[in-house]
């Protein structure tokens, strides 16, 4: 079987799902992948990307209860499904290949 070919932005919303086990949802997703790579990127942004990912099989939804606060709302909660777990690790594996034979660079 073919896995799925993944972007830069997938893999990143990918592996930030994959972080939280089961917990994600967009604006924690949204939060976390700015404190990792520095860049901020818009939720709608963030929501196209998780609705692509899940298309493809890579990760499930569900809904959360409600807050438990007045007028809370549920959450659409995300996690990993095996095929996501699978390109994870062949992202890792394709990255890992790449870099062999790489020099590493003195930064002086």
């Amino acid at each position: 079987m073919t896995l799925p070919t993944v972007g830069e932005l997938e893999l990143a919303v990918l592996l930030t799902v994959a972080r939280f086990e089961g917990e994600a949802y967009g604006t924690s997703v949204r939060r976390e992948l700015a404190a990792r790579t520095g860049r901020d990127h818009a939720l709608g942004a963030i929501y196209t990307t998780l609705q692509r990912i899940e298309n493809k099989g890579l990760v499930v939804s569900t809904m959360s209860e409600p807050a438990a606060v007045r007028g809370g709302r549920a959450k659409r909660c995300f996690r990993t499904t095996a095929l996501g777990s699978r390109v994870i690790r062949d992202a890792r594996n394709v990255k890992n290949a790449l870099w062999k034979g790489i020099p590493t660079w003195s930064t002086a």
